[in-house]
């Protein structure tokens, strides 16, 4: 191998875990340690601040600026305690990451010294460039303002000498640029609604709060082999590689033993995540080499999603104190699985009570029953928005390729649901069939206790699968933001619900009694959202056209599935639970687009920059070589001899020139598509110009790349090759 790729490879494969330090506690005393808590709230504010502050985490109560500066006293000085000097608004921006602009706790004094000083109006409330920001043109660039405003209800932190405060950002002129705003609008529009059809059970209810627990996959590699590799560190994927002879058809790296290095950074990881209230519980080797899962106990939506975009950023830091780079890439390796973000959802009420999970009497389980429903309903009309919500340019990557969730949204609900509402659609009494519980299975081992199985099985084809007590939205791609998809989810099921309440009131008013009209309208959904209903293999192709003639939506195009967003049937949604409006929508639609084609056109300069600098160099040199070998065994071999001893050098200078010639031709040609795409002045169709046109000629440069790492010279190959990015620790 060349001088370069030996040197990077030798050092990756002696490097030694990095020692962790543990705190000398269990993690439950240290949970939380830089997180100022209700613990921290109560110890460093007054009283009556504190029951303020409670009161509008708690219930939504607005937000008394009176408090701002006792809050902002009480945080500065837990702050302070712990070594901070800046403070920082931390927001979500339509770019997939976080924002922060850090400014010290400094001040003049006016004699001529400084004073340590953070007041409420800076707790409160900051300003940004709202231009400079994603912003689909809700903001022209000589329109500078936007804000970002303090979210109570997610906990300030701590990071390294920095005071995190949440926070939402929004347009000088109103509109929400990016992820929190809209999201807690679409919480508190399913909290008004679900706590409305609650009270046809139980009128104690006040509050009905949605849960999210993700599930983050991620690609571990070492740094300097990342480094060597200019596709990974521009575009955070592979865009060349031929397969390695093992990767994961052994299916033995999954839950497998942690590698040494990486058990180093995945307990690194969890002390830390653990310090900041990150409720880490689950660890463990996934499917494809080199790829591991992260996944912590379920929490509110909005704190649930802060968390995520917290770790993730936290993984990239650790994992460079380690020698490793992390990859959130939906599929930075070809041949082997990707890497996704289930979303595991459900709904519950403050009086305790799981809505997603089935009860114990007759009433208890058509509660469950309304809101699964209901839930299957939102699902099914609006399966096309939440495929958008959860596409991107690299998730496109992922799904329906056999190893994910296909581009279709169905929902898995198990036998013995499935035959509940089947039981009910059929029945004409108003008798609910059983529900049943646990079964136990005996093993014929007398060591091995009962098992108690669940009432469903797992399938692991479909995108939105009932697990139990909640469903799980498994489409939802490693690197993005949940927010992105519980915005959507939360919204239709907040529409839904409402719509259900308004049809069953009706038929109350009209003298039918309040569980018969509950029954009446439930029948009518199951019948009616039937189409989303699917327990077999997702990946099938029998599925898509069965898909197709259910009329979910089958739309493969990324570009194209993101007129979801804008269809009269979402704004409508949007609009009514009054989440987003019909200009928020469009200007997102035109991020989208903007970002679509942006990601493709590095990819593609990318490639062609490593097609000109480095695979196409290497190959003729290796030609070269060959050609001279054949000139040089002319000159000791009689004619005839010669000639049939350099045959097989001679068929392969052939291959090596004929895949050269389609590289340079191919990428000639993308060079002269995107002259032409980057003309088209409509965000969507310059998007969809680079996917049908630019992008399948990515796949096509690639498999003439391919062909020539597996014949040049490996002495020669400059970039590490996929069996040392994927198997050396």
């Amino acid at each position: 191998m060349s001088k370069l790729r030996f040197n990077v490879v030798e050092q990756a494969f002696h490097k030694k875990p990095v020692e962790v330090v543990s705190p000398e506690k269990r993690p439950s005393e240290y949970f939380g340690k830089y997180v100022f808590n209700r613990e921290k709230m109560f110890k460093y504010l007054p009283s009556k601040v504190y029951a303020k502050l409670v009161d509008v985490i708690d219930n939504g109560a607005n937000l008394d600026r009176s408090i701002a500066d006792e809050v902002a006293k009480g945080m500065k000085k837990w702050a302070m305690e712990l070594g901070v000097t800046h403070y920082t608004h931390w927001f979500q921006p339509l770019t997939e990451g976080t924002a922060e602009k850090h400014d010290a706790f400094v001040e003049h004094d006016g004699k001529g010294g400084m004073l340590e000083e953070f007041s409420g109006k800076l707790l409160v409330q900051q300003e940004a460039d709202g231009s400079s920001f994603p912003n689909g043109g809700v903001r022209n660039t000589f329109e500078a303002r936007g804000y970002s405003a303090w979210d109570p209800s997610s906990p300030v932190f701590v990071v390294d000498d920095t005071l995190c405060i949440p926070t939402i950002f929004i347009a000088y002129t109103g509109e929400s640029l990016d992820y929190k705003a809209p999201l807690l609008k679409a919480l508190r529009a399913v909290n008004k609604a679900a706590v409305d059809v609650c009270h046809y059970f139980n009128t104690d209810v006040k509050k009905v709060v949605a849960y999210l627990g993700w599930e983050q996959e991620y690609f571990l590699v070492d740094e300097g082999l990342y480094a060597a590799r200019p596709d990974l560190l521009l575009t955070g994927r592979t865009l060349m590689g031929h397969e390695a002879s093992k990767n994961q058809q052994l299916e033995d790296h999954y839950f497998g033993a942690i590698p040494p290095r990486v058990a180093a950074f995945m307990k690194d990881l969890e002390i830390q995540a653990l310090e900041l209230g990150i409720p880490v519980k689950t660890r463990h080797n996934e499917v494809a080499p080199n790829q591991f899962e992260l996944a912590p106990i379920y929490e509110e939506c909005n704190l649930a999603v802060d968390h995520n975009m917290l770790i993730m950023s936290l993984m990239r830091k650790i994992a460079r104190n380690h020698g490793f780079r992390v990859l959130l890439h939906e599929k930075p390796f070809k041949g082997i699985n990707g890497s996704g973000k289930h979303n595991n959802w459900s709904l519950g009420t403050d009086t305790g009570i799981l809505l997603m999970a089935p009860g114990k009497t007759s009433e208890e389980n058509l509660r469950f029953i309304t809101f699964v429903v209901n839930t299957l309903m939102a699902v099914y009309r609006h399966n096309g928005l939440l495929k958008a919500s959860i596409m991107s340019a690299t998730n496109a990557h992922r799904l329906g390729a056999h190893e994910a969730p296909p581009a279709i949204i169905s929902s898995f609900l198990g036998t013995q649901l499935s035959k509940v509402l089947d039981h009910m659609e059929d029945s004409s009494t108003n008798e609910l069939a059983s529900l049943g519980s646990k079964q136990s299975m005996r093993l014929d081992i007398p060591q091995i206790p009962e098992l108690l199985i669940d009432n469903t099985d797992r399938n692991r084809t479909s995108p939105f699968a009932f697990t139990g007590n909640r469903f799980e939205f498994r489409a939802v791609g490693s690197e993005a933001n949940c927010a992105s998809a519980m915005i959507a989810l939360n919204t239709a099921v907040a529409e839904q619900l409402t719509l259900f309440k308004k049809e069953v009131d009706t038929l109350i008013e009209q003298g039918e009694p309040k569980i018969s009209a509950l029954i009446h309208v439930i029948r009518k959904y199951i019948k009616a959202c039937k189409p989303i209903r699917f327990d077999g293999n997702g990946y099938s192709e029998e599925w898509q056209q069965e898909a197709a003639r259910r009329g979910l939506d089958c739309e493969t195009s990324c570009p194209v599935i993101f007129d979801n967003y804008l269809k009269p049937e979402t704004i409508q949604m949007f609009e009514s639970t009054n989440v987003m409006n019909r200009k928020e929508l469009k200007a997102r639609n035109e991020v989208k687009w903007d970002t679509y084609t942006k990601k493709i056109q590095i990819e593609a300069r990318v490639l062609g920059d490593l097609v000109m600098n480095h695979i196409v160099p290497v190959a003729i040199e290796y030609q070269s070589k060959l050609v001279d070998n054949v000139y040089k065994m002319k000159s000791i071999f009689p004619e005839e001899e010669a000639k049939k001893l350099s045959a097989e050098n001679v068929a392969i200078i052939k291959r090596i020139a004929e895949h050269t010639a389609f590289i340079k031709e191919k990428v000639d040609a993308m060079v002269e598509a995107r002259k032409v795409a980057n003309k088209i002045t409509e965000e969507r169709e310059k998007a969809i110009a680079y996917h049908d046109n630019i992008e399948p000629m990515l796949e096509e440069i690639r498999y003439h790349i391919d062909k020539l790492e597996l014949i040049v010279d490996d002495q020669m190959w400059t970039l590490p090759k996929y069996r040392e990015l994927l198997f050396i620790r």
